[in-house]
């Protein structure tokens, strides 16, 4: 699988203790010095930026930072010592790198400050008036890859939390709309009475034989009946983004890419196909069915019958179509039928 480094991007982590927002890179919160502890850990922030400060690239490359085995407190890759109490890091924990990182959801169009009020650019860390960090509007989903075409320079979107109250309102809303179709094209909202003044079917019958039929470039393994074939293999290029934790407040966006090979063939096949389609109409009330000669090497397909009776009424004429033909012998010329309408003005049924 081939990898290729787009660059480096800051991270942030949140505050347990006062939910303040940090860059990745400062090791104790900003509004009220706790340190970052070893199990709080790096989110993504709301807008994604490269770095390109030759010594925040040097920080990134480094390597995971370390927390001190006796006080705790988060180091530098390269230490050897704690700065905090002069503890051996050998001593200490490296923090987690190499987790995927998604996306947060978008964040607010405002975020209010804690300290004076002011009302802030969702984006913004810290405040733009008094500079006190501004907390955290909402918590990162869990990490779920998503594969996009090579060149492409997509982030994935991460899975939000389950809003039932959104999914209820939908459910009711479509379950309203199916309401409305059923009831628009179902459901009788009046009726009218009707005077048969014509009758019309209309019969198919299908004549089949086994003919070669020629498939061009169908993705798969051809039927096993299938013959001439020829195939080809096609290999694609798919790629996805990546944004790993380098466990020291940055990430590293990977691109990688792999081939997929997909298979196409070219064949032929013999089926039943219609090389002829027989029809008769009439204005009775005996619809008639086509019976041609087969040849050895034929037969019938599946018939088809169209059933239209028409009624005069007050408001001018209406079709109904029967369902049978047993229904559709009931509808002599000149007989009377109540009509029952939709709101449409469709007929819903006849009686």
């Amino acid at each position: 699988m081939a990898k290729q480094s787009k660059g480096f991007i800051q991270l942030e982590w949140t505050c347990p203790n006062c939910t303040s927002k940090n860059p990745g890179p400062v090791k104790t919160c900003q509004n009220c010095g706790a340190p970052q502890p070893e199990n709080v850990k790096f989110e993504r922030a709301a807008e994604d930026k490269f770095v390109t400060d030759e010594n925040q690239i040097k920080a990134a490359q480094a390597g995971a930072d370390i927390h001190c085995g006796f006080c705790g407190t988060r180091n530098p890759a390269n230490a050897q010592t704690c700065s905090q109490c002069g503890g051996d890091l050998k001593e200490g924990k490296a923090r987690e790198a190499g987790r995927v990182l998604e996306a947060p959801p978008a964040p607010p169009k405002i975020i209010k400050c804690t300290n004076c009020e002011t009302e802030n650019p969702g984006t913004n860390v810290n405040c733009s008036k008094c500079g006190a960090p501004l907390p955290r509007a909402a918590k990162p989903a869990a990490p779920q890859p998503l594969q996009v075409k090579a060149s492409a320079n997509l982030k994935p979107t991460a899975p939000k939390k389950t809003n039932w109250l959104l999914i209820g309102g939908i459910a009711l809303f479509l379950l309203c709309c199916v309401g409305i179709a059923f009831m628009a094209f179902v459901i009788p909202t009046s009726s009218v009475q009707g005077i048969v003044s014509n009758v019309y079917w209309e019969t198919s019958v299908p004549v089949q034989e086994i003919q070669a039929v020629n498939y061009s470039n169908e993705r798969g393994s051809p039927p096993s009946a299938a013959y001439n074939v020829s195939c080809r293999t096609e290999s694609e290029q798919v790629c996805e983004d990546k944004t790993i934790d380098k466990g020291n407040g940055f990430a590293e966006v990977v691109t990688e890419c792999h081939n997929e090979s997909n298979e196409y063939c070219s064949y032929t096949v013999d089926e039943w196909t219609t090389i002829q389609t027989y029809k008769l109409d009439g204005t009775d009330l005996s619809p008639l069915y086509s019976d041609p000669a087969l040849a050895s090497d034929q037969r019938l397909g599946d018939s088809s019958q169209t059933l239209t009776v028409y009624f005069d009424t007050e408001n001018g004429q209406e079709t109904y179509t029967a369902s049978d033909i047993n229904e559709f012998q009931q509808f002599d010329i000149g007989s009377s039928w109540t009509l029952s309408m939709n709101i449409l003005g469709g007929v819903v049924s006849v009686k």
